[in-house]
């Protein structure tokens, strides 16, 4: 198992604490007696125990959830280490003043029983505390791992949500066109190729590049205008300053489907579409905006499919740190915002 020192560090500082508490309570029963006395041997037998415990676990197998030894070595390495934590810290506050605490006329030779027993007691203490302190960060871990494991999960069913949607849609104007208009099947269907393929490369990753995304979304806005022909023209704004910043896939078609479903079809003349993406302080706005005839934000176009499946991506990639706004007036269009943090990439 891999040493991590900063912990051991931070163990070894909590286990100092501990052994000033110690001395600090020894010296409140018999205030008469020097605080160096129980302040040295404190240290001694707290940091020669620690040493011998914290130190000496790693040279077992360890259980990946606890960090300790299993089976005989993990009932025994506390026993072995507070023995012998005890007399190495001993011997260290001996050699310090200069006498044996086993030596029938030393001065501490009648504070054994006490030592001995005060030993025993934190020794237990703390080894439990830190073996539920390493099991605890384990889980807490193991908790990480599961909520990122599940949120990309649940980012792909997203997506695979979301494909069959806009597939279906667009399979179903193609029949039509077939019959009506062969050249221009032709074209959606070369189109439709095109968007297929840019996707599969996509659905690798569960995010990726605003510059791919907007690649994207012109593949499907071009299969768009074939089936509606002159009723529709589009705009794609992206600066190249934040072309390369990493997005959810799919992030932006919903939106635009909205737009032309429920705001330019209905429209007879149709309109136009624009996308722009632009930087508003430590945040990232995508927008959406279209010349269409607007509609009721509580009806489909504001809570349909599309709009929940966008509104839930950016809640399990973001959380709470993205946003989505819309406006719309009755034959004004609408607009669609999405508000991202700059310096987040997608969970």
């Amino acid at each position: 198992m891999k040493i991590d020192w900063l912990t051991k560090l931070r163990y070894f500082l909590q286990t100092m604490a501990f052994c000033l508490a110690i001395s600090a309570m020894q010296f409140a029963i018999q205030p008469e007696r020097t605080y160096e006395l129980p302040l040295v041997y404190s240290i001694g037998i707290g940091t020669a125990t620690w040493a011998l415990i914290d130190l000496g676990r790693h040279l077992f197998t360890s259980a990946q959830e606890t960090g300790w030894p299993g089976g005989a070595a993990g009932l025994l390495l506390p026993v072995a280490g507070i023995v012998g934590g005890y007399v190495l810290g001993t011997l260290a506050g001996d050699w310090w003043f200069g006498w044996s605490s086993w030596s029938p006329n030393a001065m501490a030779r009648s504070q054994l029983p006490v030592s001995i027993t005060i030993t025993a007691l934190a020794g237990v203490v703390a080894t439990y505390y830190f073996y539920s302190r390493t099991k605890a960060l384990y889980l807490q871990r193991k908790v990480s791992e599961a909520h990122l494991h599940a949120s990309e999960a649940k980012l792909k069913l997203l997506e695979t949500q979301l494909e069959p949607h806009m597939l279906f849609n667009t399979l179903a104007n193609l029949r039509v066109l077939i019959g009506t208009d062969p050249q221009r099947a032709q074209d959606m269907l070369d189109r439709m190729i095109a968007y297929l393929r840019a996707t599969l490369g996509a659905s690798r990753s569960s995010s990726h590049s605003l510059q791919a995304e907007f690649d994207r979304l012109r593949d499907y806005l071009e299969l768009m205008v074939v089936r509606m022909g002159q009723r529709l023209t589009y705009t794609l704004e992206l600066p190249a300053e934040l072309a390369t910043l990493r997005v959810p896939t799919l992030l932006l078609q919903p939106l635009v489907e909205n737009s032309i479903k429920h705001g330019l079809e209905p429209k007879v003349e149709g309109g136009s579409v624009t996308v722009r993406a632009l930087r508003s302080g430590a945040s990232l706005v995508l927008e959406v905006s279209d010349s269409g005839v607007g509609f009721d934000l509580t009806g489909a176009a504001g809570s349909g499919f599309g709009m929940a499946q966008v509104r839930e991506r950016l809640a399990t990639a973001y959380g709470d740190r993205a946003s989505v706004t819309q406006r719309s007036q009755p034959g004004a269009g609408s607009v669609t915002n999405l508000q991202l943090p700059l310096s987040v990439a997608p969970a």
